[in-house]
């Protein structure tokens, strides 16, 4: 892990961000030979969980999906 003192890092701030995105590793920013703060890349966006279209293309349509299911005999409103 690479250490840069805070003046430096006060100076160059942008670079040091774009160097730590770019490569992947983490910056030990020092003061007086101590941590202060660790600059890491950030973490991969989570992607939401879709609900609309979950169940898309897992269905399996099989037979007549037209026509009615049962008889029209067996219709009680055409017995009248």
């Amino acid at each position: 892990m690479e250490e840069i003192a805070v003046s430096k890092f006060k100076a160059t701030c942008l670079a040091v961000l774009q160097q730590v995105n770019r490569t992947g590793e983490p910056v030990l920013v020092t003061r007086f030979g101590k941590p202060v703060a660790e600059i890491v890349p950030p973490s991969p966006a989570v992607q939401p969980r879709r609900v609309l279209g979950d169940m898309a293309h897992t269905g399996k349509i099989v037979g007549d999906i037209v026509s009615p299911v049962v008889d029209e005999d067996d219709w009680e409103v055409l017995r009248s």
